[in-house]
């Protein structure tokens, strides 16, 4: 959705060091579109929050999502090619304890949760990992009589871990010249 009554998310001057420089690209061009990541994602056939992960260089564009976005943001796709190529540098974008509230609200989820859903999905799933990188996620709006919740979905794929026995031999200093 997009328009003249719609609140978009533009780029925060204080990240703009820690992000590539195809953040500032991309976000000024949303921005003189008008344009929400809902309205982008739908050109791009992505969800949201993948298609705003590509803005903050935390996730790698496909060669058919610079097309499409070259085209809705009027941005030569050579520019695009340029400063969408190579790998995504995932992480530097955030301060631990985050500082801005809603990130940190998020970070307190995992905090406050984290041992209770690694537990539930241990018994549901066994011992392993739930990847972050064979991972989609979206973000829905509910509304009842109690007002607005916010609903995130996680989905990653489910790694089972692989223990080998391997002989080893656990070295203390002591031992070390005996």
């Amino acid at each position: 959705m997009s328009g003249p009554d719609k609140t978009i998310a533009t780029l925060r001057s204080d990240l703009v060091p820690r992000l590539p420089s195809s953040a500032v690209t991309l976000f000024e061009a949303k921005k003189q579109k008008n344009l929400t990541f809902e309205a982008i994602a739908k050109k791009l056939g992505r969800e949201e929050v993948a298609c705003a992960a590509l803005f903050y260089g935390q996730a790698r564009a496909s060669p058919e999502d610079i097309k499409n976005l070259s085209e809705l943001l009027d941005i030569p796709q050579d520019r695009l090619e340029s400063e969408l190529s190579g790998w995504p540098d995932r992480g530097h974008t955030l301060d631990l304890p985050p500082k801005e509230p809603l990130i940190y609200r998020l970070f307190e989820i995992v905090q406050n949760y984290g041992y209770a859903y690694k537990a539930v999905l241990n018994e549901k799933f066994g011992d392993g990992i739930m990847s972050a990188i064979t991972f989609s996620t979206k973000i829905e709006k509910e509304t009842d009589e109690k007002g607005d919740w916010a609903v995130i979905t996680l989905r990653g794929k489910w790694t089972n871990q692989v223990h080998e026995e391997i002989p080893y031999r656990v070295v203390f200093d002591q031992d070390r010249d005996a």
